[in-house]
């Protein structure tokens, strides 16, 4: 039944089908840990749900096994990412500064997409059993990259991201807890070896140590999970990141097995590969919806992704950026107005500067 299991994942377009136990996840304890230590910022749902992340049959009573999903959202080989830059490149119109938004938000929303395939995955193991089951795309109170590891999908790397030896770390985990029995997988070994390219990478030092992510310096969860205010001295860091962030992931050596998945690749919105600020800057409520939907960005609301907007207007923006501003100033959502404040302050000392020089 378990090898019947994994090829149908593998026949819906999974890239990765492991089976784990349903008991307490390794890293439990170092979870509360994290928490305790206040790392996880404004992420109270964590907190909340700690119990069940760290005993899985208090998500489903009677659960026996775990099923891990690996899903690669890699580009071609042949096409580059769209690199971020804390100044405008040369080659770029001046009149339009571009925004970067993380690969993984460039497709359809992936829990729309994965949990489709997952229903129909449920769907198949309770044909072959009569068992209960429940299905999560990072959706679910899961230490889902603690569970993937052990179930041989890949191993946490020094980002705290999952990295496979076959996919790279261009991954979407999900997994289907059941109360039907399988026998487990091996767990994977950790492969980084005493490459530190990922803590090198991070612009705000958000990876403290090898294996320790403290999310309130992550760009990640500064332009997506924190709805308030970005702190004044992360924000240059910033650059022109408007939606998450990929340093880590980029530079990991492991990529160079990654391959392109067939599932996501029907569902990339290739018009998100580059994003012109000025345009992102004028959208109504109504408009940043339509451009956005069916899409991971409608989760930062316009107040949150215009936010981000002014910061990356206020590292690569120059004059032309300033009418554009302006009005955001006076947006009615605080938010904005506080951070195109800052943006606009921020270009005109770089062109007082400028003109001081010459």
């Amino acid at each position: 039944m378990k090898e019947q299991v994994r090829q149908r994942a593998l026949d819906l377009g999974f890239d990765g089908c492991r089976f784990t136990s349903a008991g307490a996840p390794v890293y439990s304890e170092k979870f509360r840990r994290w928490l305790a230590e206040g790392l996880h910022g404004e992420m109270a749902y964590l907190e909340r749900n700690a119990s069940k992340r760290t005993n899985p049959e208090l998500v489903l009573s009677g659960a026996k096994s775990i099923i891990t999903l690996a899903v690669s959202y890699a580009i071609d080989q042949q096409k580059q990412a769209v690199p971020h830059y804390e100044k405008q490149p040369e080659g770029i119109a001046q009149e339009s500064p571009l925004g970067v938004i993380a690969r993984y938000a460039r497709f359809t929303d992936y829990h729309n997409v994965i949990g489709a395939k997952l229903k129909e995955l449920v769907a198949f193991v309770h044909q072959l059993s009569d068992a209960q089951s429940l299905w999560y795309v990072d959706t679910g109170p899961l230490l889902e990259r603690d569970l993937a590891q052990r179930a041989g999908l890949g191993f946490i790397g020094k980002h705290t991201n999952l990295i496979s030896r076959t996919l790279g770390n261009w991954l979407f985990l999900s997994e289907l807890i059941t109360t039907a029995q399988f026998d487990p997988d091996e767990p994977e070994k950790n492969h980084c070896g005493s490459c530190t390219a990922c803590l090198e990478a991070c612009p705000t030092r958000a990876i403290t140590a090898p294996f320790q992510l403290d999310a309130r310096r992550c760009i990640s969860y500064l332009t997506i999970e924190l709805k308030g205010s970005i702190p004044v001295e992360f924000r240059r860091a910033i650059g022109n990141r408007i939606y998450g962030c990929d340093d880590c992931l980029q530079v990991c050596p492991w990529n160079r097995f990654a391959r392109q998945g067939k599932m996501m690749k029907p569902h990339a919105r290739n018009e998100l590969n580059q994003a012109a600020l000025l345009d992102l800057l004028a959208l109504d409520e109504a408009a940043f919806k339509h451009r956005f939907a069916g899409t991971p960005i409608l989760r930062t609301k316009r107040r949150g992704l215009l936010r981000n907007v002014c910061i990356a207007l206020g590292n690569v923006g120059d004059a032309d950026a300033l009418p554009a501003l302006t009005r955001a100033a006076a947006d009615c959502e605080p938010l904005i107005a506080e951070h195109a404040t800052w943006a606009l302050n921020e270009i005109t000392s770089r062109l007082t500067a400028t003109a001081r020089s010459e």
